[in-house]
């Protein structure tokens, strides 16, 4: 049995979270604080009719999956459901993709870093990366369902939901598979202080010690834990859909610092390195709000409204501008605060 660090198990009383412990002689590791025999992964609050036209400019798309942008390149990048691709715009003219790049399946997530795009297509046990600006683009087979991944170095980071596992690629192979405590494998995380993966089944998050191939300290993380990102601080960031809440975790070790209420639906999650702000979308109010994370709590400095069922969001750290990505078909919504 895997415990939590002695500074894991101090902390987490002043924090509020919930710490978890995990046997291996199980199918799902034993979790005494498990509310439900059969948990479910979290999903955005499915979104009323629009009320107000959104902020800013609409590029016409069908239903977006995934966004993010990329400094290096230029380049913001979305990726569609159906079809299955990524159109790869300038950011210096939104007015047409300039490159559009099939997948063999619909994307889940993105993850952009160092002009490449990581696209993570679980339901084809693919890991896409593609080179930007050009869209060139590597299929990587992978074996499960590789939900999301990061650039960690040298290498590639993969979150694999259904082997419950995060795999260390180097040069295109895996050299490292790291298990252990989780009941999902959702996303992972790069903190510069650390790597967190993100488990939505068991509504947590868990450090991951890579140079030792182990899973190490985890805590509950809200509710109905659904996305995550590294903010300027050397955290992690989740958003709690079923709670309603910003959720803020220190790493190495991992400890809960700020738990914020954020009512309306809270589900997608991007972040702005340059402004230290946190954008949240709210899929049960059609809005995205801007928090400065810089201080003891989050403060709002921006809502704006958007397109319906805004489940994705992204930022372009240079200009500031958000990107939200309507699940419903209704497009991506650019918005300069």
């Amino acid at each position: 049995m895997r415990r939590l660090t002695a500074a894991s198990r101090i902390a987490i009383p002043l924090a509020g979270a919930l710490a978890l412990s995990a046997c291996s002689s199980s199918a799902l590791p034993k979790d005494n604080l498990q509310v439900v025999a059969n948990p479910t992964a979290a999903q955005p609050a499915v979104s009323p009719a629009r009320s107000v036209p959104p902020a800013g400019q609409v590029l016409p798309m069908p239903v977006v999956s995934a966004i993010a942008a990329d400094q290096q390149s230029h380049t913001l990048v979305v990726a569609l459901k159906q079809p299955a691709e990524l159109r790869i715009y300038d950011l210096g003219s939104l007015g047409a993709p300039k490159t559009t790049v099939a997948l063999p399946g619909p994307a889940e997530s993105l993850t952009v870093s160092a002009g490449q795009a990581l696209a993570g297509i679980p339901g084809k046990g693919v890991l896409a990366r593609v080179a930007l600006p050009s869209g060139q683009l590597t299929a990587e087979k992978i074996a499960g369902q590789p939900a999301a991944a990061v650039a960690d170095g040298p290498d590639t980071l993969v979150a694999v939901r259904d082997r419950k596992a995060v795999d260390v690629l180097t040069s295109g192979s895996v050299a490292k598979t790291i298990t252990g405590q989780l009941y999902s494998a959702d996303d992972v995380v790069d903190t510069g202080n650390g790597i967190v993966v993100l488990d939505r089944l068991r509504t947590a998050v868990f450090s991951v010690d890579v140079q030792a191939g182990t899973m190490d300290e985890g805590l509950r993380a809200g509710d109905g834990a659904a996305n995550a990102v590294a903010d300027s601080y050397g955290r992690v960031l989740v958003t709690d859909a079923r709670a309603g809440a910003l959720l803020a975790f220190s790493t190495n070790p991992l400890i809960l610092r700020q738990r914020y209420p954020v009512p309306g639906g809270a589900y997608g999650l991007a972040y702005d390195a340059k402004r230290s702000l946190a954008w949240v979308t709210l899929t049960g109010r059609n809005q995205v709000v801007g928090y400065d994370v810089r201080g003891g709590e989050p403060v709002e400095k921006y809502r704006f409204p958007t397109v319906r069922q805004p489940d994705t969001v992204g930022v372009d750290d240079q200009s500031g501008r958000v990107f939200v990505g309507s699940a419903a078909g209704e497009g991506t919504q650019v918005i300069q605060p």
